[in-house]
């Protein structure tokens, strides 16, 4: 098999208290941060509702590279529970990076964000979340970031 199958599973939309970011500090991962999510929507053919807050735990890595690693809960329009776990990674120049450290909104063409995520839920209707295997690739925007997700297989 030459070619990844997958189709979308849905879009994620966040909403990010970028001013409520707590620092931790410098750590020997790197720098440690948590962003608070404070909400946001998803949408699919199979799966639609609103994002409850939870939080993004990131580390910018003395190597550039900014790790993040988002744990959220998910309400479907039906009133079920997901739990939803991605980590991956924000690449882009050091130029780049230094900008949006300081507020600017990086143009799609100058970063990499790349995700992988797992889904939980003791809902009928949502088991097979409980199976799949998903990527996603996210966009910047003033609000937070916007990912598409895919399963994959």
């Amino acid at each position: 098999m030459t070619e990844l199958k997958h189709k979308h599973l849905m879009t994620l939309t966040l909403s990010v208290d970028f001013a409520g970011m707590m620092v931790i500090g410098q750590t020997p991962a790197g720098l440690r941060r948590i962003a608070p999510v404070t909400g946001g929507s998803f949408s699919g053919e199979r799966l639609n509702g609103k994002v409850l807050p939870g939080a993004d735990w990131v580390i910018n890595r003395p190597d550039g590279v900014m790790e993040i690693d988002v744990r959220l809960p998910l309400e479907t329009d039906d009133g079920a529970m997901i739990y939803l776990n991605y980590q991956g990674r924000f690449l882009a120049t050091p130029d780049a990076m230094a900008r949006m450290a300081k507020g600017v909104l990086l143009k799609p063409e100058e970063y990499s964000l790349a995700v992988t995520a797992k889904f939980e839920s003791g809902a009928e209707n949502y088991l097979w979340l409980n199976n799949v295997v998903a990527a996603g690739t996210g966009e910047q925007t003033a609000d937070g970031p916007v990912y598409s997700i895919f399963e994959i297989g």
